[in-house]
């Protein structure tokens, strides 16, 4: 008969390695077969060579090779204190170490000197645990002279991420040049173009007789497109170290030029190098973000809301309030600030029709006014070209349409009326491009949809008008998106794309249902239409509060999801911000 299977079983003793690590330990305090003496000032520590060896590759390196230390019983180690050396050898013994920000850098240098790796790590671990932005600089020097690479990524990472802070710090005024470029010039710097100007002056204020010189250079990192125009030509032109640089004259000059032909395509030559300074992206810590805010919501009363669109999170989250109802108000984005333009106030006992200008900066998520227009008016069309606001028709005081136009110059913060319309129209689709306003259709004062096309040339300030029988939209936004204005919806479910050059009309994919009175936004190359009304099978008018994109590419429409409401009559619109001050709140 065949003997049956030996059994074999494989034990391990999970206990055994520290209890090991424990004899040893106790046997270096006893002094027990401990054969080197490891010395730092008055302090000599009693080890055992095997147990060094085995825990670190610089004292294999000494004990193992033909080394004089082979040899010796005691050893001076240089550099090192006696408690660090102490809490090294503790860490050799026992894996246990004590760390604090008193101790961490001479400990970070003797596990580099000694190679223990992980505790090195330990180190850098720590520190980066300690980060501030009043500390990150001097922790990337630190990380460069440790060689230590995780930390300065860390760092980096942060002094990125918080540069509004760190530019206040002294550490910052303390960098050399290059690294300072280095910073200025980086897409993923979480900082809007005037802090990143006002930084640069700083930096220049601190050493004043060496620093004057680098202001041209510097100053090339400024996103010059990306300033706000009154800043720009009103306080960064006004300074003297701008003054004092031919170039830095002539780079705004440039710029001044661009903005006050008011054509897209004015690149001046005056400035070998301008162009790429102009067509430098926004940094992509500046994200686009989606806004809508007002109009009527759920068919019971004028909103107050606005709503930003958390795109990572995909949910809408609340904006500060609008200070006062009001109905059929226009809204425009111009230099990441919202304008809530003119309406009909619901808070008193009688409508009164205003011709206050709200705005709402992202950064301080708080509303203000400003300037107001020269004439009451709601139900009206605004539109942003430059540095310009246009306002365009409208109803009065007297509720009669009107066909006056007026301009707000927000470098100046000043109202002005420009030529009226050809003709006066209510609810028309309204884009602006290339030099000129495009007003397509819209409706009489008899509400006959009006089959017209009305062009304002932006810089000679006329008018003309066109006939065209594709025309059949009211209450319809209009975005433009490569040339072509999208006109879309307007009581039909049609949307077409004016295709300005060739002067003609292409049909695109329809929306679902008739729908009007919705917006529409353009947001990185996509189209996005929010909320609205639209007429059922059975001619019934509906609120709705759906959430769609529309890709060009594709020319397909896909459901984003819906609005935490129904909402008609509001704004759509994309802002560029930074900083999220409205999650805080």
């Amino acid at each position: 008969m065949d003997r049956p299977a030996v059994e074999v079983v494989h034990y391990k003793d999970k206990e055994h390695s520290s209890h090991l690590l424990l004899q040893l330990n106790r046997l270096r305090h006893e002094n027990v077969l401990t054969d080197v003496m490891l010395c730092s000032g008055n302090t000599e520590i009693p080890c055992h060579r095997n147990v060094l060896v085995s825990s670190s590759p610089y004292f294999r390196a000494m004990f193992c090779n033909n080394f004089m230390e082979k040899q010796q019983t005691k050893i001076s180690l240089k550099g090192v204190t006696s408690a660090i050396l102490s809490s090294i050898i503790d860490y050799v013994y026992t894996g246990l170490i004590s760390m604090s920000m008193d101790v961490v850098l001479p400990l970070m240098q003797a596990a580099s000197m000694f190679q223990f790796d992980r505790l090195f790590d330990a180190c850098s671990s720590f520190l980066q645990g300690q980060l501030r932005p009043d500390n990150c600089l001097s922790m990337i020097r630190l990380s460069d002279i440790m060689n230590c690479n995780s930390l300065r990524d860390k760092a980096k990472e942060m002094a990125m991420r918080s540069f509004s802070d760190v530019s206040a710090s002294e550490d910052l005024c303390e960098l050399s040049l290059p690294e300072l470029m280095g910073y200025l010039e980086d897409d993923s710097l979480c900082a809007e173009e005037e802090q990143v100007f006002e930084t640069l002056v700083a930096w220049i204020h601190h050493d004043p007789l060496s620093r004057r010189g680098a202001i041209s250079d510097l100053f090339k990192k400024v996103r010059l497109r990306h300033i706000h125009p009154t800043y720009l030509f009103q306080f960064i032109a006004n300074d003297p170290l701008i003054q004092s640089s031919n170039l830095c004259t002539e780079l705004i000059e440039s710029v001044r030029r661009l903005m006050f032909s008011a054509s897209s395509k004015c690149i001046t030559d005056t400035v070998v190098d301008f162009k790429p300074l102009w067509v430098a992206p926004r940094r992509y810590t500046c994200r686009d973000m989606l806004v809508v805010v007002g109009g009527r919501k759920d068919n019971e009363q004028t909103s107050r809301e606005a709503l930003v669109f958390d795109e990572k999170n995909q949910k809408w989250q609340l904006l500060a309030k609008l200070p006062v109802r009001l109905y059929k108000a226009s809204y425009v984005a111009l230099h990441s600030i919202l304008y809530v333009i003119g309406g009909l106030t619901t808070t008193t006992k009688y409508d009164d029709v205003s011709a206050t200008v709200y705005t709402l900066s992202l950064k301080t998520n708080q509303w203000r006014t400003t300037e107001p227009m020269l004439e009451p008016r709601f139900a009206h069309q605004s539109v942003s070209y430059l540095h310009f606001i246009f306002v365009l028709g409208g109803l009065g005081p007297d509720r009669r349409l009107t066909d006056s136009v007026e301009r707000y110059n927000s470098m100046f913060n000043q109202w002005e009326s420009m030529a009226p319309m050809p003709e006066a129209v209510l609810h028309p689709a309204v884009a602006a491009t290339n030099q000129r306003i495009y007003m397509i259709g819209g409706e009489d004062t008899m509400q006959n949809a009006v089959r017209i096309i009305q062009v304002y040339h932006i810089a000679r300030n006329m008018w003309s008008k066109m006939e065209n029988r594709t025309v059949k939209n009211v209450s319809a936004p209009a975005v433009v998106m490569d040339e072509k204005i999208y006109v879309i919806g307007g009581y039909t479910r049609r949307m077409i794309a004016y295709d300005i050059k060739a002067n003609r009309f292409i049909k695109c994919a329809n929306l679902k249902e008739r729908r009007m009175h919705h917006s529409a936004t353009v947001l990185n190359g996509k189209l996005y239409v929010t909320g609205g009304r639209y007429i059922s099978g059975h001619d019934v008018i509906e609120d709705l509060d759906t959430f769609e994109c529309f890709d060009p590419k594709t020319d397909a429409w896909t459901s984003k999801g819906s609005l935490p409401y129904k909402l008609f009559d509001h704004g759509s619109l994309t802002m560029t911000c930074v900083s999220q001050t409205w999650a805080k709140s």
